[in-house]
């Protein structure tokens, strides 16, 4: 991939996180944490809304498949690492519950938020 491709993908990717946040935030979340670096990698939004806290990751994509489809073992793992991080070192967030949500925002359509999409994906291959 060329320097300029590689650069047009980065801001779609950030152009993606920003309408994804809102879009959260539309739906009564508060976003606590944009692109989060932890030891083990970075996490899209962390967000919160009443006793849930949601580890998000946000894939623009054209279709919802082929968001699923990059969301890989290896990288659900290191999601679930990088927020397990992340709440061990906020106290406030001690016994709340945590999930791993994704959302696929699609070219010229709305985002599309998948819930808890780590069991969402267990559940498909079995």
């Amino acid at each position: 991939m060329s320097l300029e491709a590689r650069r047009a993908a980065r801001r779609r990717g950030r152009w993606a996180e920003r309408l994804a946040a809102w879009w959260l935030i539309a739906k009564g979340y508060r976003i606590l944490a944009r692109n989060q670096r932890t030891p083990f990698g970075e996490i899209d939004l962390v967000a919160r809304r009443s006793r849930t806290v949601a580890l998000v990751e946000v894939k623009a994509r054209v279709t919802r498949a082929t968001a699923l489809e990059a969301l890989r073992p290896a990288q659900q793992q290191r999601i679930a690492r990088a927020g397990a991080w992340y709440v061990a070192r906020h106290p406030r967030l001690a016994g709340l519950d945590v999930r791993c949500d994704l959302i696929v925002v699609p070219a010229w359509r709305r985002p599309r938020h998948l819930i808890d999409a780590w069991r969402r994906l267990d559940d498909l291959s079995h």
